[in-house]
């Protein structure tokens, strides 16, 4: 993947069924992880319209800004029904149902890989084991994103790049809460 120094900042899209937590905690690590370089943006194939308010707790509690956070369709980014969608350089997905659905034709062909992440919206225990669930997926997440965010994107070409987009997606976040 080419990348010069008048290069807008690289689009990225995260994807899940709702649009309710994962891909909206990913889009908010990636437009602080990658700012300047990346714009990540994230909707959902069947999107619920809102947001998981433990997720917009956590990012709150993290010092994100969410004013902006919506649950949103995929239709959005997909130029055929949006002709303003922005150019697409990436699309991850953070949820399995996300990943075996049919996904809308992307022109440019963005750069793929799945990157799943259990639904932590899906925890039905405690307050606290659901806090804890919600915080491991943001350490997934942001462990994945820091590493993508740390590619030389200069230097490698298609293949390899590719390549180590599966990889991050089969990455785990080293366990730091015993530490």
């Amino acid at each position: 993947m080419t990348d010069d120094t008048n290069h807008r900042p690289f689009n990225v899209l995260f994807l899940c069924t709702h649009n309710s937590a994962r891909s909206v905690l990913a889009e908010s690590i990636m437009n602080r992880v990658g700012a300047g370089r990346f714009k990540a943006y994230s909707a959902g194939s069947m999107p619920s319209g809102v947001l998981d308010p433990r997720a917009i707790s956590l990012l709150q509690h993290l010092s994100y800004k969410t004013d902006d956070l919506r649950s949103k369709g995929w239709d959005e980014f997909a130029p055929l029904t949006n002709p303003d969608a922005p150019d697409l350089d990436f699309v991850f997905t953070v949820c399995d149902n996300a990943a075996g659905e049919v996904c809308p034709i992307w022109p440019g062909q963005p750069m793929t890989a799945h990157w799943g992440i259990p639904n932590p919206g899906a925890i039905k225990g405690t307050d606290a084991e659901s806090a804890q669930a919600f915080a491991e997926a943001y350490r997934q997440l942001n462990s994945r994103i820091t590493l993508f965010c740390a590619l030389p994107m200069t230097s490698l070409d298609r293949l390899s790049l590719q390549r180590r987009l599966d990889e991050i997606g089969k990455s785990s976040a080293p366990d730091t809460s015993a530490a």
